[in-house]
């Protein structure tokens, strides 16, 4: 796996580092290979995960075929992302109203 570090930004190249991983699975399969795992219980889980992935396919055959309805998508929250970036959640300055003069 390779991360090109920019500008001498090896804090950024180190997040784009541990996104990669994460995608690819490498710190679950860290977590499992700590202890010691039994055959047994390692076919139950991957039988799990297996039954897992499938209904997840069948699942989402059936929206695309229109048998089920898609799931409505969670509001994102949270700030902007770069320092600097607009955020949605604030209204420009020429947009605010105007404080009521007493």
């Amino acid at each position: 796996m390779q991360v090109l570090v920019r500008d001498n930004n090896v804090d950024q190249a180190l997040r784009v580092l541990k996104k990669k991983m994460q995608r690819e699975g490498i710190f679950r399969e860290m977590k499992q290979r700590k202890a010691y795992e039994k055959p047994s219980v390692r076919k139950a889980r991957e039988k799990a995960e297996a039954v897992r992935r499938a209904r997840k396919q069948a699942r989402k055959t059936a929206i695309r075929e229109g048998l089920i309805a898609a799931p409505k998508p969670k509001p994102r929250t949270g700030g902007p992302r770069r320092p600097g970036a607009p955020s949605f959640s604030q209204q420009p300055a020429a947009a605010a109203p105007a404080p009521a003069a007493s």
